[in-house]
């Protein structure tokens, strides 16, 4: 066993029901593959699971912890000296009062009990004192200043994660998060399909994060009031959802800001899974998120985002196959039910599926094993059974396990857990050959027992733990200053507007945010389109604050919008599908490009110009009212120029835009950039091991039947030259006696034997003895034919398997190219970039309203 094993405890014989010396390691690479606790009170659940977060930190694993109940603030308490002033602060004076005792004695029995107990599981003061040195510990208490504060509702941020890639994933987190956040207000099962508020909420959420931004919840409610955007599935939105009913949901909404009591849900740290899990210079840590003092509702609103942001974390992390970091909760009933849907399942469930490439351990718990979905807990790598409290109990819990990994015999499970005490426990491990019985060493860490919140703030003083305002953790930086509502709206042209002098010919760059002076404000007539000639208006996707802040100016106080300015660019876009049967690709890529600056002679280079802006179904065909417009020149106002450049947007697609599959052509198998490398490879292996196995079966057919008929004729031997063996002993037998009778005759003793007879028995025997020496060369020779033709059918099979085996890895990529058929142009002609002509500081600016996001 490694160095980096974790010490469990020791085997427990339940033959003897005794421990036994040899102690239990357990592999922490195994969490990766996540382990459940069960077992009722007083079985010793707490106590074990503290072991394994122990010797997670004794070897510099960063952990997660949600503790429910408050037993996990236990991991603070520990204490190298082992004195009785030490354990004495965490001791319930109720105890003291029911045994009659002063506190101090106590203390001390509890001291003694420590020092004995861990010497009596071979664990030091040094292991107690790298315990403390190894990591960093804090208690976080959401919804309270009782610990380390916990900021979830002042910013639900946008997961740094690419929308397109992770479109899925994102739209579950979002599902998620707003359905415990509708929770909160008393708003449960709800159904995300039908529910409006759920269908409202979502669609902003996915508004603000599918390009890039944040989302905090004064936004939220004021968007509920405001949405921005015109349309949900095929109504609008105040058909779908009337005025009305919105501003009563954002006043149920609003009663989460407004309240007193969700004041310090607002404050505190953020929840960035990074910094739970390493200080700032690198040291691991172990987050203790307390709930005990929460509502259900609460706890479900704040685990919900504590999972999802989690995965965010780990979904940004590289794979490995190493233990990273573990997610541990003390008490999993209600969040993963057999049949229910919390909001908590959801990113649970995905975390179990995928958590173990990223390197994350998840441990769960629980007292109550009716109460879990255990198909989705099926490719859990371990179990610790302890003592259940019925039969029940015990009967689910082994109706469940059936299904596991690994798969295990009912009837042996049933034996041992039936014979469980205290603090022994049923090790059931897909990586070991077989269950194992142990007894869960001593704690390192005092179990006080579950600590109240008036106890938090003097634990993390314990611990070195303070909050932000005490100067102990990290320091978030000061949210900027948001703008108004009104700032953050589209701009819209004063009636009164009237123009002031003549136009600049600088266009704005690439995607590039300039503050430029403007000298005109262009055209009140947009210049009319030769036929054929498409065209769009682009966005106002930038706010005026936005609009300075992407020109990296401040705004100053007395700045003004006095127009909407469009200036022409040449939009492309197009969907293009890739379609190859014989190597399994099917994709559709979109590709998109946004010219500002164009050669007169219609000379572009597309790959110079990307679109980088808000999802093109959001490009508009109408202007903004009294909007101006700037002068157009060639090639967007020649048809001839525009039909050729459109053509040659085609062509550069055609040559430019490929996908890569992969390719095994001596074993026929294709697949396309949907199929990942490993599941290639076992596609490989699998087609490689059924044409092996068929070759071996076809070669060695011949081969299979000679030895069969050999091993006839052998069988066939042996049994003949046992009935030799048999003959000639008989006729050795005979002939002696023969021998015997004519001796006696001759001397006159017994009936006469004549000589002939003697010698004939004797030829006999001889003849005999002749048949089982060629029996028994017969039986060598055909076990010298048998042995050659079992060498030669290892050769055939050898080979052939190296053949099939340097097969599977005969991979090659090979690039895929659409046909021009299959390229669809869905935009292509003049678009209107809009800009600001804003009035400051005495002078006419030129801001960019349009641009990336």
């Amino acid at each position: 066993m490694t160095d980096d094993a974790f010490y469990l405890g020791r085997i427990f014989d339940d033959k003897t029901a005794k421990v036994t010396d040899a102690p239990l390691y357990y592999d922490p690479a195994d969490l990766t593959t996540h382990a459940v606790v069960t077992g009722m009170t007083g079985s010793g659940k707490t106590g074990l699971c503290v072991g394994l977060l122990e010797e997670a930190a004794l070897q510099g694993i960063p952990a997660i912890i949600i503790d429910p109940k408050g037993d996990l603030t236990n991991l603070l308490l520990h204490f190298p000296n082992l004195l009785p002033a030490d354990f004495q602060p965490w001791i319930d004076p109720e105890v003291a009062r029911r045994a009659d005792k002063p506190l101090e004695d106590i203390a001390r029995e509890a001291a003694a009990s420590w020092r004995k107990g861990l010497q009596e599981w071979g664990i030091g003061a040094d292991r107690i004192q790298l315990l403390d040195e190894m990591v960093k510990f804090a208690v976080y208490t959401p919804g309270s200043d009782a610990g380390i504060p916990v900021s979830v509702l002042s910013s639900l941020a946008a997961p740094k994660l690419d929308w397109e890639e992770n479109r899925e994933i994102l739209r579950e987190r979002i599902s998620s998060t707003v359905t415990a956040l509708l929770g909160l207000v008393g708003m449960n099962d709800l159904d995300p399909i039908r529910s409006r508020e759920h269908i409202l909420l979502s669609n902003i959420f996915e508004q603000h994060w599918s390009q890039g931004q944040d989302l905090d919840l004064t936004e939220l409610i004021l968007q509920t009031q405001t949405p921005p955007f015109d349309k949900l599935g095929a109504f609008p939105v105040d058909t779908f959802f009337p005025p009305k009913d919105r501003m009563e949901l954002a006043m149920t909404l609003n009663n989460i800001l407004a309240a007193p009591a969700f004041e310090a849900w607002r404050e505190g740290e953020a929840l960035d899974v990074q910094a739970l899990l390493f200080t700032p210079e690198g040291q691991p840590r172990h987050s203790i998120f307390y709930l005990a003092h929460l509502s259900d509702g609460e706890r479900m609103f704040f685990t919900t985002l504590l999972f999802s942001a989690v995965e965010t974390w780990m979904r940004t992390q590289k794979g490995t196959s190493y233990l990273r970091a573990l997610l541990y909760m003390d008490e999993i009933y209600g969040y993963l039910p057999p049949t229910a849907n919390p909001p908590s399942k959801q990113p649970l469930l995905r975390m179990l599926k995928q958590a173990r490439a990223f390197g994350l351990g998840i441990l769960l718990a629980t007292q109550n094993p009716v109460d879990l979905d255990y198909k989705a807990l099926s490719n859990t790598g371990t179990w610790f059974i302890g003592k259940l409290q019925t039969e029940r109990d015990k009967n689910r819990l082994l109706d469940g396990l059936e299904s596991l990994a690994g798969g295990f015999s009912r009837a042996e499970m049933d034996k041992l857990i039936s014979s469980l005490g205290k603090r022994v426990f049923v090790v059931n491990n897909v990586h070991e050959k077989k269950p194992a019985l142990m007894q869960t060493r001593w704690a390192m860490n005092f179990l006080a027992g579950p600590l109240t919140r008036e106890q938090i703030r003097p634990l993390n003083e314990l611990a070195g733990a303070r909050p932000t305002e005490d100067g102990g953790s990290k320091p978030q930086p000061a949210p900027k200053p948001k703008p108004s509502v009104e700032a953050m709206q589209p701009v819209a042209i004063p009636s009164d507007f009237a123009p002031a002098e003549t136009p600049s010919a600088q266009p704005i760059q690439n995607r590039k945010s300039q503050i430029v002076n403007a000298q005109s404000n262009g055209s009140s007539t947009k210049p009319a389109l030769p036929a054929g000639i498409r065209e769009y208006f682009l966005p106002q996707n930038y706010s005026l604050p936005e609009a300075f802040q992407y020109g990296k100016k401040s705004m100053p106080a007395d700045a003004k919008v006095e127009a909407i300015l469009y200036r022409p660019t040449l939009l492309a876009a197009a969907q293009i599908r890739i379609l190859d049967r014989k190597y399994g690709v099917d994709s559709e890529i979109a590709k998109a490009a946004l010219v500002e600056t164009l050669d007169r002679r219609g000379v572009v280079r597309w790959e110079d110009f990307p679109y980088a802006g808000p999802p093109l179904d959001k490009v508009e065909t109408m202007p903004a009212p009294g909007a101006r417009f700037a002068a157009m020149e060639a090639p967007l106002n020649d048809s001839k120029l525009m039909s050729a450049l459109q053509k040659d947007f085609a062509d550069w697609l055609f040559r430019s835009v490929e996908v890569k599959a992969r390719a095994n052509l001596a074993l026929k198998i294709f697949a396309g950039p949907d199929v990942s490398q490993a599941e290639f490879m076992r596609a490989c292996a699998d087609a490689a091991r059924e044409a092996r196995d068929a070759e071996i079966a076809k070669k060695t057919a011949a081969i299979d039947k000679k030895i069969k008929s050999v091993e006839d004729k052998l069988l066939r031997e042996e049994r003949e030259l046992r009935q030799d063996e048999e003959e000639l002993r008989n006729r050795n037998i005979e002939t002696g006696l023969s021998g015997v009778e004519t001796v006696a005759g001759l001397f006159g003793i017994g009936r006469k034997k004549s000589l002939s007879t003697s010698v004939s028995k004797y030829r006999m025997a001889q003849n005999a003895k002749e048949e089982v020496k060629e029996s028994l060369d017969a039986i060598a020779q055909f076990k010298k034919e048998l042995a050659a033709l079992e060498r030669e059918r290892e050769e055939i099979t050898r080979e052939i398997s190296d053949r099939w085996g340097d097969a599977v890895n005969d991979i090659e990529e090979v690039s895929v190219k659409p046909k021009k058929t299959d390229i669809f142009v869905d935009l292509f002609g003049v678009a209107w970039k809009p800009h600001y002509i804003v009035r400051a500081g005495g002078e006419t600016l030129e801001l960019p309203a349009f641009g990336a996001e």
